[in-house]
């Protein structure tokens, strides 16, 4: 990411792992998959680390509850999709989030691959997504 004004802090869950029924083939939609998440919030974290306060910061359970019902509750043909819908979330819900970067990684995808995964990577600012 470019240096901007923006916060360096952040907040990062990752490696996440979800069952979910996302994709453009038959199989895909029939029996799903597993998807791996790895997520980074932008947020300036300098007031909880003086305070100690769980209210002065974004529960990263919270970010995980949204993320699995994103997951998990919705279909989408692309990742692409899913990770914008995502992003979507966390900037409506989490109004001090700055900016956000998601990976979905499709471990299984239907290709002839011995080893490996598939990803996309989005990097979104709040000011424009």
């Amino acid at each position: 990411m470019p240096k901007t004004n923006r916060t360096e802090d952040k907040i990062v869950l990752a490696d996440l792992a979800f069952y979910g029924y996302h994709g453009v083939m038959q199989e895909e939609n029939a029996l799903g998959q597993r998807f791996r998440i790895d997520l980074e919030c932008g947020v300036d974290l300098s007031k909880p680390g003086l305070t100690d306060d769980v209210e002065d910061t974004i529960s990263y359970d919270q970010i995980f509850n949204l993320v699995n019902e994103r997951v998990t509750q919705t279909r989408f043909k692309l990742i692409e999709a899913l990770g914008q819908h995502l992003i979507d979330g966390l900037f409506d819900t989490f109004e001090t989030i700055e900016w956000v970067r998601v990976r979905v990684r499709k471990p299984e995808a239907p290709i002839p691959v011995v080893t490996g995964e598939f990803a996309i990577e989005l990097v979104r600012d709040r000011e424009t997504k």
